[in-house]
């Protein structure tokens, strides 16, 4: 692998930054343990395969329940739009709660799958950019 030892990371900390925003990602090694430092915008791009899907439902009182697929949330409005706000919101809240116990989250098997869709929210970091990735469908009731 093309890796970097930590201790040449620390001594050229600012050279080593440089290049991974301006011309690539860099693998690390710290003893047994290898990382990859990267900017912000090639994780968006790696992430870019990851969508937010979500099947809506109408019910009896006219309104709209969007259940997300990739994630157990599910938010109820008058519109489609106003629920799709609410759910992109929820999206973020959940994101930063996992972000911040993700040694428990990124544990939970059940929640293991979530990783992709948290650090992807992360990124875009705005309830309204996240919305506009929820792709929505007609559920079955």
């Amino acid at each position: 692998m093309l890796t970097i030892n930590a201790t040449d990371v620390r001594k050229n900390w600012s050279e080593v930054s440089d290049s991974v925003i301006r011309e690539r990602p860099r693998f690390i090694k710290r003893t047994r343990d290898y990382m990859m430092l990267s900017n912000l915008e090639l994780m968006n791009d790696l992430l870019s395969a990851y969508t937010f899907t979500a099947d809506k439902y109408t019910e009896a009182d006219g309104s709209i329940t969007l259940s997300l697929n990739e994630i157990d949330l599910v938010e109820n409005a008058e519109t489609e739009a106003k629920a799709k706000e609410r759910l992109a919101s929820a999206i973020l809240e959940y994101a930063y709660e996992y972000y911040n116990d993700y040694k428990t989250y990124s544990a939970a098997p059940n929640r293991k799958s979530h990783i992709p869709y948290v650090f992807k929210a992360i990124i875009l970091d705005d309830a309204a950019r996240i919305g506009e990735c929820i792709q929505c469908r007609d559920g079955r009731n």
